[in-house]
């Protein structure tokens, strides 16, 4: 194993790992050698078995990376950051730890916390932490500091200050070290410290237009059910429209904290929660949240569309329908719910709703979209055949399931369709985009690729003034979908036309690593850019 020098140059390693791609490609003897040892697909493959794996970039930083001793290439990344915030001082290294603990909700942004690498870095450097700064105690728990700091000014338990200019129960609420052992129970017992002090369970947190309580922090942020319980019964008001939809992300599919706010009556309504559990293909907490919510309430209609746009099973539709959602119910551009679920390729969810009394007449473009959603190319090009001026006639609404269907996932419907002569640059969706801007957003780079080789562009525009270059900006950044592979979409998008990008200088008052591309200035993940920016 190679070690890490000190000061390493970020740029250098980027080259390594380009050299390595330009001889693995020469089936360099030493080339295919570092990689039987380093990266796990490789291991044990004959040279013509490599050659056959077509490997990429991002397989060769993996290399890089863990001749290094990492486990990923963005891990190396991090530790050249954390190389360099250790040279530039304490106070730098301070920051960067704050950062690890909360993210950076704190200063404006969105950035998750990172706990792991957080712990990491404190037990190899505890003097990050400033001894007679009783926020820095809040952040790990450490319950003697507090009650020191409580000794000496009891009005101190609401006050905000330290050095992200926070409320103490918003500290502890809100560090993510609380996800892991040892730190979670010491940290409860510092809230229940403060609480027991007198800290006004109802503190909060500026972000933009938002106030993010301490509640939500529990509930939403870290997903504690002990702090949570605490809150609540401190009096905490769990109804601020963050804490429960934002409950619904926790990883635990039996939603504690969920169950708590519930219980605590919380409300449903106004807060979007039922659209949000169907993000996750949550039955249980699907009908956690109905159990709650009036039988018959006016948005039950609205989530049932939801869930058929989403794909979920006749399981979540039997649930919304038994709690009053209404069987007959349209979309505001007059679609019924028995429609779009055809459309959507659900015939289960179609069979359930005629079962409880929808009913509608079909055209000869709804059946054909139906055959397409459910991927029988067969059945469509029957109907092409018998009609071939079919899919001319579709409606603006109709010719939009295309892209509709590449943002819920249906990849099997999508390729039917376009094989089929579907116009491949319908807009529509989440972010009215075409089908590769939606492929693009998820990270889909085979559903991309096939796109690409049937005629779409990156020029492809979507609703918010930009095109596929935009789309890969943004969700290679913010990563909407754990499973995205942003990298492989660049370089499928680069082998069909796609521009490559020229890296910028560097700012030192900005640490954004910026690229031109397309004559555009714009910023992606970093994996991404050094896909972008060839030599």
């Amino acid at each position: 194993m190679n070690i890490l020098p000190e000061r390493s140059n970020i740029e250098h390693l980027r080259k390594q790992a380009k050299d390595l791609l330009r001889l693995y490609k020469r089936n360099d003897p030493a080339a295919l050698e570092r990689l039987r040892k380093y990266l796990p697909a490789a291991r044990d493959q004959s040279d013509a078995a490599l050659a056959r794996l077509q490997f990429r970039l991002h397989d060769m930083q993996s290399c890089v990376a863990r001749e290094y001793g990492f486990a990923s290439w963005v891990e190396l990344l991090d530790g050249v950051e954390l190389q360099r915030r250790r040279a530039e001082g304490l106070d730098s290294l301070r920051r960067y730890w704050l950062h690890l603990v909360y993210g950076n909700e704190a200063t404006g942004g969105y950035d998750r916390p990172q706990p792991a690498r957080a712990a990491r870095l404190l037990a190899e450097r505890p003097e990050i932490i400033v001894s007679d700064d009783p926020y820095y105690a809040c952040a790990i728990g450490d319950e003697t500091s507090i009650r020191r700091a409580i000794e000496r000014d009891a009005e101190w338990v609401n006050r905000s200050g330290g050095p992200l200019n926070i409320a103490p129960l918003i500290a502890i609420t809100h560090s993510g070290l609380s996800r892991l052992d040892p730190f979670r129970e010491s940290l409860r017992r510092c809230l229940r410290l403060l609480l027991d002090a007198g800290a006004d369970p109802d503190q909060w947190l500026a972000h933009g237009d938002d106030r993010l309580t301490a509640i939500y922090g529990a509930a939403g942020k870290v997903h504690d059910p002990g702090m949570t319980q605490m809150l609540l019964a401190a009096g905490a008001n769990s109804n601020d429209n963050e804490s429960l939809y934002h409950s619904l992300e926790d990883p635990n599919p039996e939603l504690p904290c969920t169950r708590l706010l519930l219980e605590a009556g919380t409300r449903v309504g106004g807060t979007n929660a039922l659209a949000r559990v169907m993000d996750f293909d949550n039955l249980e907490g699907l009908q956690r949240l109905l159990a709650y919510t009036p039988r018959g309430d006016e948005d039950l209609d609205r989530i049932l569309l939801w869930a058929i746009h989403r794909g979920r099973s006749a399981a979540h539709a039997r649930a919304l329908l038994d709690a009053g959602a209404n069987p007959q119910a349209r979309t505001r551009e007059g679609y019924s719910a028995l429609k779009l679920a055809l459309s959507f390729g659900l015939t289960e969810v179609a069979k359930l709703l005629e079962a409880a009394g929808a009913s509608e007449t079909l055209s000869t473009q709804d059946l054909f979209i139906a055959a397409c959603a459910r991927a029988d190319e067969s059945e469509a090009r029957r109907m092409l055949a018998a009609k071939p001026d079919l899919i001319a006639t579709l409606s603006a609404s109709q010719l939009r399931q295309l892209p509709n269907l590449a943002m819920a996932g249906f990849d099997a419907a999508v390729k039917v369709m376009v094989k089929v002569g579907w116009p491949i640059a319908t807009r529509g969706g989440d972010i009215d985009g075409s089908a590769l801007n939606q492929a693009v957003f998820r990270g889909n780079a085979d559903l991309a690729e096939f796109l690409l080789e049937h005629g779409a562009s990156w020029r492809e525009r979507h609703g918010y003034d930009s095109d596929v270059i935009g789309t890969l900006s943004w969700a290679s950044i913010n990563r909407p979908r754990a499973e995205g592979e942003w990298s492989r979409c660049a370089e499928v998008l680069l082998a069909h036309g796609l521009p490559p990008a020229e890296e910028q200088p560097e700012d030192p008052s900005d640490p954004t690593r910026y690229v031109l591309i397309d004559g555009r200035r714009m910023t992606f993940a970093d994996d991404v850019i050094d896909v972008l920016v060839r030599e």
